[in-house]
């Protein structure tokens, strides 16, 4: 069974903390899990991230995982890959990059779940719970009620997979969130604008823990 983190930050394209400043600060907040997602750069320019990344997350003993560009597995310290791409065959990229690697997808519906899960990936986002700042997608919000839902059909068909919520998670979702069973939550924007970054990591961070049921 793969490490999977039960609150995971994702860095973007913001234009007052770079990537690698965004990765030092939430490793310096105690972040243990780091999801890299740049879609906007040439491979030369993803792997000077990458490879600056890959050190801090070495000093602060934590995973890094990179969306998408599963091509470069192998050509930088990487741990993992998030495919966003909610059709992506885990099957065939699981042969691509091995069985060390983990391998997470994006879901939008409880059949994307069971899918992932059948094909091997090690832990789905899913969402989005509400509108994000950081992402724009037209996939339809999935409430409290439905997580509810969700974490109840894959227990009754014995899926063990990990589950986070995703998308536009505000520190005041989290308690009711986590109280649905599920995994964990990934964020993004409600730390990376906040007033304070490190204070807001650590603030949603304590908040996941306290909060989880399983």
């Amino acid at each position: 069974m793969k490490y999977i983190e039960k609150f995971q930050y994702i860095t973007h394209d913001i234009p007052h903390l770079s990537h690698i400043e965004q990765a030092q600060q939430a490793c310096e907040a105690g972040a243990k899990w780091i999801q890299y997602r740049c879609l906007s750069k040439t491979d030369e320019e993803l792997l000077q991230d990458i490879n600056a990344i890959a050190e801090i997350c070495d000093d602060w003993g934590s995973t890094l995982i990179v969306t998408d560009h599963v091509h470069l597995n192998g050509k930088a310290d990487i741990q993992g890959f998030h495919i966003e791409d909610m059709d992506a065959d885990f099957i065939a990229l699981r042969k691509l990059v091995g069985n060390d690697i983990t391998l997470g997808g994006s879901a939008n519906t409880i059949e994307n779940l069971i899918r992932l899960a059948s094909e091997g990936a090690d832990y789905a986002g899913y969402g989005p719970y509400a509108v994000s700042e950081t992402k724009a997608n037209n996939y339809a919000l999935i409430d409290i009620q439905a997580y509810n839902h969700t974490v109840k059909e894959l227990q009754n068909k014995a899926i063990e997979l990990p589950v986070l919520a995703v998308g536009g998670i505000k520190i005041y979702d989290v308690e009711a969130l986590m109280q649905t069973g599920i995994y964990g939550i990934a964020v993004s924007g409600a730390v990376n604008f906040a007033d304070d970054f490190i204070e807001a990591y650590q603030d949603f961070y304590s908040l996941v823990k306290e909060s989880a049921v399983n």
